[in-house]
């Protein structure tokens, strides 16, 4: 009984196994044999259970009063880094493995990587990417449960990757232990734990890393919603900032606009403005009307009239400020009207509330060019007014408009041509500010009528005016311009008719696929005849007969009646000899001097059907009684 109640003292105090064994060891010296004996070893057998289930539970108590103190520190850090760094740190504590580290796989789930790493490392850096396509980790991921290998490299429960199986032998790991970090019931990462000695971790080992796993998943995810929240606080601390700022640049341009537009409506003028402007933008500003021409200039501007008429047109194309080389252009518009161009040469890049003012003194600018508008003013808008009023249909009074366009030191009564260009896109508004500065510096009309830019400029060479604008225009588009052109025209009611001749001319180049040529119509030919108002048959005729008539005419030969058969036979001098019932030597002399009339060229395909269709109406106003007849006599020879 004295022998029981030492394995009692021993329980109390906590004794060592030995000193339980030592009990046994001391009654079998003195003695004690039998059932006495056995009785003393059966004593021994139970209170070493309870001395083992005692250590059970002191470990126990110990390992959940560390988990404790893990909830304790992962509930400090925001910071997600910090958060992994905590985690994996105790995983390798708690579990007393080699290391511990915190894998992350991608969104499309191809790779894991290494976010956090803690123990003695050599190739599980932090930042290291591992395939997803085996591995411990991968069977976590699909099957959102712990997993666990007493020898990774010989384990063949699960699909092995190449790259994992390196890293794994070079770190000379063999057990390793995976828990899913998860969150709303999906893992978005895996605690791993190794060690390199082969281990067969227990069941209270692995619901050790679970919950330490768990613990951590929701610290984790915190974390990430505290850095999204952080984030997001902080961008709109940032849009609050900007839209302070924006608010205050507001209130400042619409305190300049109110100025501005007080000063236009209070008797301002152009040279005002643009002062005031070059003063705010710090910069050289100049004030063009819509066909080019300086209203106004404070400081001074590149010498570079290439560089503004491209400024000009880009901006005005845009229906926005356009910098072009340093230089900015702002287009003067009223509704659809284009009135004028600012331009701005600043000493600095303009910012966003310079770009902003650059835009109100434009408005500003359009409102003082509808406010200086008088009857009488030589201004780009009074000129295109002028071209539309002379293609009215009805016509306006001729008088009338023939002082309105001495006003605008133009003589409707002297030859003009009619010259239309047309362009697609974006290029339309560029080829309108082109066509006004090349009306004004030619002394003509400009404006846009059918999609098209109509000029009337002074000349009576429709051919080479067509030719002029396409040269000069084409180029500055980069694309093709398609320009026809009619005339000449010398009084106000030919305008209209004229324009329409332009017109047709440019629906038949583009039917014929002529697009981006320059033509006029009497380029065109017989076709150009077709296309006029009223055609001009004897014009016509003239043009490609004239020398033969006359000289029939004159001298009472038969060249017409011996060109029509020689066309009429295939271009062939025989079988026109025996048409005419004359030798061939005599359709040949008579074809020489044909040649010498009508000079080199007449054969050619061109020249020739223009030829053949003249013949034509000569012969029908013969029969009709027309006053064009060839001649009747004969040429010998």
């Amino acid at each position: 009984m004295a022998d029981t109640l030492s394995f009692l003292e021993l329980l109390a105090r906590e004794g060592s196994p030995d000193e339980f064994e030592m009990v046994v060891a001391v009654a079998r010296r003195n003695g004690v044999t039998g059932e006495g004996l056995e009785e003393l070893e059966r004593a021994k057998r139970l209170s070493l259970a309870v001395h083992a289930q005692l250590e059970r539970h002191q470990q126990r108590e110990g390992t959940f009063a560390t988990l404790v103190d893990t909830a304790r520190e992962l509930a400090k850090p925001p910071d997600l880094d910090v958060l992994l760094n905590v985690t994996t740190r105790r995983a390798r504590l708690l579990l007393r493995v080699d290391m511990a580290y915190i894998g992350m796989p991608d969104d499309d789930l191809k790779e894991v990587c290494i976010r956090a790493a803690d123990g003695h490392t050599s190739m599980l850096s932090v930042g290291l990417r591992l395939p997803n396509t085996g591995g411990v980790g991968r069977k976590v991921l699909t099957d959102s449960l712990p997993f666990w290998t007493p020898d990774y490299l010989v384990d063949q429960r699960f699909v092995h990757s190449e790259r994992t199986d390196e890293v794994v032998r070079a770190e000379g790991l063999h057990a390793i232990m995976a828990a899913p970090l998860v969150y709303d019931k999906a893992p978005f990462g895996i605690l791993y734990v190794g060690d390199r000695n082969v281990r067969h971790f227990k069941v209270d080992e692995i619901s050790l890393l679970s919950s330490l796993a768990s613990l951590a998943s929701a610290m984790i995810e915190k974390a990430r919603w505290l850095e999204v929240a952080t984030s997001r606080a902080e961008a709109l601390r940032i849009r609050a900032e900007e839209a302070e700022t924006q608010l205050g640049s507001l209130e400042d341009l619409a305190e300049v606009h109110q100025g501005l537009m007080d000063m236009a409506l209070s008797g301002g003028n152009f040279q005002t403005l643009t002062e005031e402007a070059a003063h705010r933008l710090r910069a050289s500003v100049q004030l063009r009307g819509a066909d080019g021409t300086v209203l106004a200039t404070a400081g001074r501007l590149p010498e570079r009239e290439d560089l503004v008429l491209l400024a000009r047109m880009n901006a005005h194309a845009a229906r926005e400020p356009f910098c072009l080389e340093g230089m900015w252009a702002a287009p003067v518009l009223a509704g659809d009207g284009h009135l004028g161009t600012l331009l701005v040469f600043p000493t600095e890049p303009l910012d966003e509330w310079a770009r902003r003012l650059l835009g109100i003194v434009a408005q500003v600018a359009a409102v003082l060019v509808l406010l200086d508008r008088k009857p009488g003013m030589l201004e780009a808008g009074d000129r295109g007014e002028l071209l539309d009023d002379l293609l009215a249909n009805p016509p306006r009074p001729a008088q009338r408009l023939r002082k309105r366009a001495r006003w605008l030191g133009i003589d409707l009564d002297t030859d003009h041509v009619v010259v239309l260009s047309r362009t697609d896109g974006a290029a339309r508004g560029k080829a309108a500010v082109w066509a006004a500065s090349y009306a004004h510096s030619m002394g003509g009309l400009h404006t846009v009528k059918n999609g098209c830019n109509v000029l009337l400029l002074m000349g009576s060479d429709p051919q080479a005016a067509a030719r002029a604008v396409s040269a000069k225009l084409s180029p500055l588009l980069d694309t093709p311009v398609t320009v026809a052109a009619s005339g000449p025209v010398s009084d106000p009611a030919s305008v209209r008719s004229g324009f329409n001749e332009a017109l047709r001319c440019l629906e038949a180049m583009t039917t014929l696929g002529a697009g981006g040529s320059a033509a006029s119509v009497g380029d065109l030919g017989f076709l150009g005849v077709l296309l006029a108002d009223s055609p001009d048959i004897d014009g016509f005729i003239s043009a490609a007969i004239g020398p033969v008539l006359e000289y029939d005419r004159q001298r009472s030969t038969e060249l017409v009646q011996t060109l029509g058969a020689y066309f009429e036979s295939g271009s062939s001098p025989t079988y026109a000899a025996e048409k005419l019932h004359v030798h061939p030597n005599t359709v040949s002399r008579r074809l020489e001097r044909i040649g010498e009339l009508l000079g080199p060229g007449w054969q050619d395909t061109e020249r020739s059907l223009d030829i053949q269709l003249a013949l034509r109406l000569v012969r029908l106003r013969h029969l009709l009684g027309g006053s064009i007849t060839p001649g009747v006599g004969r040429e010998g020879g």
